[in-house]
């Protein structure tokens, strides 16, 4: 009779919650928490709604990409929605329910259903993340500093759910770095607040590389100070105005290591932070990662001139990356750098020309060429014009270029993915053997099913298929860390 009573069209507890009607959730509540045993089938309705509800959510994502949506890791709508509804339901769980623990336990296995259906290329851990990445950056949402902490909370509520924290990890450490290295950040504070909610979280193991990147960049500060009171020292005039920044290679992701032809003026920079860098740290060794560097290059053009008018010279500082820099300067006709010889002297380059003079790789040149000579503001012109380039296009600088701003910032597209798979792969294999080894550690012989269901229980930041843990079980069986009981089938015994 309670049953059906609960599931009643128009006014059982599925009706309740679709129509929202509070005071008769909770009179229904009152009333079945004194009947025995009367909760437990109204939370699991209460957790079937939910449930329908946050498909419904992923569904429509899932329609809009079948019906020709371009699929990116940014949509915001969607993670919007998701957390409206945990706000929603996490009120009703303490405001009509009183906090029940039957019922906040619905609310987390509802989430944890479909917060970790994927659809699409990009999984629901990256578009959290991307979300994160939209709010915490320059030039990204507009929000006052209570919104931003406000969407922070909410969205590591809503990581708790997913099974895959640490690809979430790895994603948002990416998308941290690029901030950090970029000066995209919005606020250092908003970073600092971010990554202590995961913190309180996961634990310290979980945020340590990410602490020790803004740790990286305090102390990068006093460093740039120190080499700035050095410089004077060495009695150099022509030395253009430069900042290297030190980063811990453990801490930060790895990024492509790009060796291009780098320009003489550069060529003498790094050799300077060398030397010094060298004499201070003497046990150190630096690897120059050109594929993250910015610059800022003077630039001046030379449109021709109208009839019966005079020539005239437009000049822009154009905000570039480092390799975008090495390529635009490739272009500078050695010699004499009069109006009249730069006016007579742009010549067309082939690709070949261009990769021979910068050596940089075809993957990263063509990205590099096409921001230059294919994006909004088209500082190289290309012949054949088009959006692709091919190895057969020919450049030059395009003289004509106009723009209404003298500093004008030049995008490109990211070298680096959102995150590195063989390194999440890597990551779960040493946490695997890792828990292996700990739990057979303290009990020094254990079946197969009792191994496999202690290792699940610790590994809290992913959940891997049991047929992986048997793979790792059998890796170190073959690296003697463990064996096989000879006296008990499906056992094993630690070796010491």
């Amino acid at each position: 009779r309670e049953t059906s009573f609960l599931e009643k069209d128009g006014s059982g507890c599925r009706a309740l919650l679709a129509n929202d009607r509070a005071n008769d959730l909770a009179r229904m509540f009152r009333l079945f928490s004194r009947v025995p045993n009367g909760l437990p089938p109204m939370a699991a309705l209460v957790k079937a709604h939910i449930e329908a509800m946050g498909t419904d959510i992923i569904s429509r994502r899932e329609q809009r990409l079948e019906n020709g949506e371009k699929d990116t890791n940014q949509d915001p709508a969607l993670v919007k929605e998701l957390l409206a509804l945990h706000d929603k339901y996490l009120a009703v769980v303490a405001q009509q329910f009183s906090g029940n623990s039957l019922f906040q336990k619905a609310l987390k296995e509802a989430f944890v259903e479909f917060v970790n259906h994927d659809v699409g290329k990009f999984s629901n851990a990256e578009l959290m993340s991307s979300f994160c990445d939209r709010i915490l950056k320059s030039g990204g949402e507009k929000l006052s500093d209570e919104e931003i902490e406000a969407y922070l909370e909410k969205t590591v509520q809503l990581f708790s759910y997913l099974t895959d924290k640490d690809l979430f990890a790895e994603i948002y450490r990416n998308q941290l770095a690029k901030r950090l290295l970029n000066q995209r950040s919005a606020s250092d504070d908003a970073e600092k607040l971010m990554i202590g909610k995961l913190k309180l979280r996961c634990g310290s193991q979980f945020t340590g590389k990410m602490e020790g990147m803004l740790n990286d960049l305090a102390i990068g500060v006093d460093h740039q100070q120190d080499f700035d009171q050095h410089l004077p020292k060495l009695g150099q005039d022509k030395i253009p105005e430069f900042s290297v920044q030190v980063l811990t290679t453990g801490y930060w992701p790895s990024f492509h290591a790009i060796e291009p032809r780098l320009p003489n003026d550069m060529i003498h920079c790094t050799n300077i932070f060398k030397e010094y860098y060298d004499k201070k740290n003497s046990k150190r060794r630096l690897a120059w990662m050109y594929s993250l560097g910015n610059a800022t290059i003077k630039a001046s053009f030379f449109p021709q001139p109208k009839k019966d008018n005079k020539p005239t010279t437009k000049n822009y500082d154009l905000q570039v990356s480092t390799l975008q820099a090495v390529v635009l300067l490739a272009f500078n006709v050695a010699g004499d750098s009069s109006e009249d010889h730069r006016r007579q002297n742009n010549t067309d380059w082939s690709y070949d020309s261009v990769r021979q003079a910068v050596n940089i790789p075809d993957e990263h040149l063509k990205r590099v060429l096409h921001s230059l000579a294919c994006a909004k503001h088209k500082i190289l012109s290309k012949t054949p014009p088009g959006n692709a380039i091919k190895s057969t296009d020919t450049f030059r600088v395009n003289a004509a270029f106009s723009c209404p701003m003298r500093k004008i910032r030049i995008p490109m597209a990211n070298l680096d993915e959102s995150h590195n798979p063989k390194r999440v792969e890597e990551d779960r294999t040493v946490a695997i053997e890792a828990a292996v080894v700990r739990i057979m550690k303290a009990r020094k012989t254990l079946d197969h099913q009792q191994l496999l269901a202690e290792v699940l229980s610790q590994l809290s930041f992913f959940r891997p298929n049991p047929k992986v843990i048997k793979r790792r079980i059998e890796a170190l069986i073959d690296r003697e860390y463990l064996e096989r009981d000879p006296d008990l089938p499906n056992a094993y015994r630690y070796l010491a």
